[in-house]
């Protein structure tokens, strides 16, 4: 199943894609993330579409961020090992983990903002995994039965902020640099973990990393696992799992965005996420 938050009547509002148009589900006020936080079951979700009193067309909707206050957004660097190569760093034995604020992130259609004075806005396409079920030390063997679904992610970077310290944290949380969505298909839909997909990162139309999930180092239930080691993960909490290689950092000469710029990433069988390049 698709599911997604998009505005109705000025206010956030859970969708499900069905029969081509999106049927009303929930509240009116409320995201996917309040249904995932009462523990709503997928048969819930199938049972709230097809009884669904509204119906909106596709086109013309205004998507939000599928959870749009997740309790936490974990990030992996330097998960697929040809990005590595093209970065200024080793491989490293463990997940590199990283947070993202919930105001870095935004939706399908929304304009991200290139800083003013700066020139190193990086695309970074990414698979997007969001938790169903909560749990600390969770173990691997258990970790993709606590995964609701994946979605499309861009962990847009600041470069210039990026390396001005040894921590990235202020390169990767510029507000608005995190779209992911539109949608949130349900694990169930696709592959155990969603590996083995395609993902590429088109820049005005030219193609500028093409991968496959099954790449990662790190894959999803190792990623969890690593994660709730530390730290207890709940529902709505999302992960961008990692970018392949092809980054604007990467290149001779190196391909930042520029303001008119549009960046689409794709995942095969999750969706498209479309953003343009805006001044600050």
């Amino acid at each position: 199943m698709k599911l997604a938050t998009i505005v109705v009547d000025g206010l956030p509002h859970a969708v499900a894609l069905r029969d081509g148009a999106l049927a009303l589900i929930g509240a009116a006020g409320a995201d996917l993330g309040a249904l995932l936080r009462v523990g709503t079951t997928a048969a819930q979700y199938a049972s709230m579409a097809a009884t669904a009193r509204r119906h909106l067309p596709l086109e013309g909707a205004r998507f939000l961020a599928p959870v749009l206050a997740p309790g936490k957004v974990v990030c992996v660097g330097l998960n697929y090992a040809d990005h590595t190569k093209e970065s200024p760093y080793e491989q490293p034995e463990h997940p590199t983990l990283f947070l993202r604020v919930a105001t870095s992130l935004s939706a399908e259609g929304a304009g991200v903002r290139r800083p003013a004075g700066d020139d190193s806005l990086d695309f970074e396409g990414e698979m997007v995994a969001v938790i169903g079920t909560g749990g600390r030390c969770i173990p691997k063997e258990r970790a993709l039965a606590h995964v609701f679904g994946y979605a499309v992610g861009n962990d847009i970077s600041v470069r210039e902020f990026q390396f001005r310290s040894p921590q990235w944290t202020l390169g990767k949380n510029v507000d608005g640099t995190g779209p992911w969505g539109p949608f949130l298909v349900t694990a169930d839909e696709l592959p155990p973990g969603g590996a083995d997909l395609a993902i590429e990162t088109r820049l005005n139309g030219e193609v500028m990393q093409s991968a496959n999930t099954r790449d990662m180092i790190f894959d999803a239930a190792t990623i969890i696992a690593a994660i709730s080691e530390a730290m207890t993960l709940e529902p709505g909490d999302i992960i961008f799992t990692g970018t392949p290689a092809g980054v604007g950092l990467g290149r001779t000469p190196k391909r930042y965005m520029q303001p008119g710029d549009r960046v689409e990433v794709e995942i095969e069988r999750i969706g498209r996420l479309r953003n343009r390049i805006t001044t600050a």
